[in-house]
């Protein structure tokens, strides 16, 4: 085993191209964990701008020259933007507010609900059981509580950080798409020219990344509008909040449709009970989790590497937990990065890439 490790130890070490590879991605990770929250306007603007660059590269192929494209895509940013700071978000702020006032209704509903089941399920249902469930609610609740003041206190300044990321980003995303050839050619300037295999990577993870964000941000944009167009047609209440929700859950595959499920049950059974009501709100929601997967999940991500779903979850997982709900909506393509990584890496015996040419000036 050991001889096993020192060959391979003498083979990475031997060839330029997968130490540059590994140097790339280890100064990468350790930039990005350590000084993730420092950085975090110029990765999101990085992140943004990479987005709209497919926009601004669509606009190119029909002459449009790329100053003129980058400013059409820049100022339909702004007006998303706009849009979402002063129409989405105000709705948004009051129906979290309102259901933060309804919540221990909701609670007190739902505790009657299950204390009423071993008298329907007796055989199914103890009363030792049901005592032991609301127990577990209500610590769990008394933390959330906790975690709500510590978020109050702190408030003020996750406010102030939010006003100055709302000025730096945007300025950022401007620079970083009109400046795009300058700022890669002084990236490449410093970089070793013997550099193949890392390019190889980054092509194919570029090919397949690219589709996939895009894709999933259309995927969050029409589930969430679908589903706020059925909630507010049947009438369930803070149907904004739920829809988008019910967006950002596909986000997270398998997992968040799962978990969405609960809070939808919960205000749909305050509002009507076990009436016929509840269950048409549970099988549209059904309806709409079963079109996204089977419809429209194929149309916007046929080009999308394929992905076991041991190593989809394990991804969010892992990147979830390094970098919370960013590592979790990363998490397919860090491990399309992945994936492209191993199957670049050379095995034994197999030869590295040609050298990476670059033209003299």
């Amino acid at each position: 085993m050991m001889e096993v490790i020192r060959q391979w130890f003498r083979r990475f070490s031997s060839d330029p191209q997968t130490v540059i590879l590994a140097l790339v991605l280890l100064v990468g990770f350790v930039v990005v964990l350590t000084m993730g929250r420092m950085l975090a306007p110029v990765l999101a603007a990085l992140v943004l701008a990479y987005l709209l660059e497919g926009i601004v590269t669509q606009l190119r192929q029909y002459g449009v020259p790329r100053l003129g494209a980058v400013i059409l895509v820049f100022t339909l940013f702004l007006v998303f933007l706009m849009f979402s700071l002063l129409g989405l978000l105000p709705r948004l702020s009051y129906q979290v507010t309102q259901l933060v006032h309804q919540l221990p209704n909701i609670i007190g509903a739902g505790q009657d609900a299950i204390m009423r089941l071993p008298e329907r399920y007796p055989e199914l249902v103890s009363e030792a059981q049901v005592q032991d469930l609301i127990n577990a609610i209500r610590a769990e609740l008394g933390k959330l509580g906790q975690g709500m003041v510590t978020m109050s206190v702190a408030s003020v300044v996750g406010v102030i950080t939010l006003l100055v990321y709302l000025i730096l980003v945007p300025v950022l995303v401007f620079f970083f798409l009109k400046d795009k050839d300058r700022i890669i050619d002084w990236m490449q300037a410093h970089l070793p020219r013997d550099r193949a295999l890392t390019t190889r990577v980054w092509q194919e993870v570029n090919a397949q990344i690219a589709n996939y964000v895009r894709g999933k941000i259309w995927e969050i944009m029409i589930v969430g509008t679908v589903t706020y167009i059925t909630f507010l047609f049947m009438g369930l209440q803070y149907a904004v909040l739920l829809a988008t929700l019910v967006g950002l859950s596909v986000v997270i595959p398998y997992i968040g449709a799962a978990a969405v499920t609960l809070p939808i049950a919960a205000i749909a059974f305050f509002q009507w009970g076990w009436t016929p009501e509840f269950w048409y709100v549970l099988v549209a929601y059904g309806v709409i989790q079963a079109l996204d997967g089977n419809v429209l999940v194929p149309l916007l991500f046929s080009e999308v590497v394929n992905l076991h779903p041991v190593a989809i979850i394990i991804a969010v997982l892992v990147f979830g937990g390094l970098w919370g709900f960013w590592g979790v909506f990363f998490a397919i393509p860090l491990a399309t990065l992945v994936q492209a990584v191993i199957s670049a890496w050379p095995s034994a015996g197999q030869p590295l890439p040609a050298p990476y040419k670059t033209s003299e000036a």
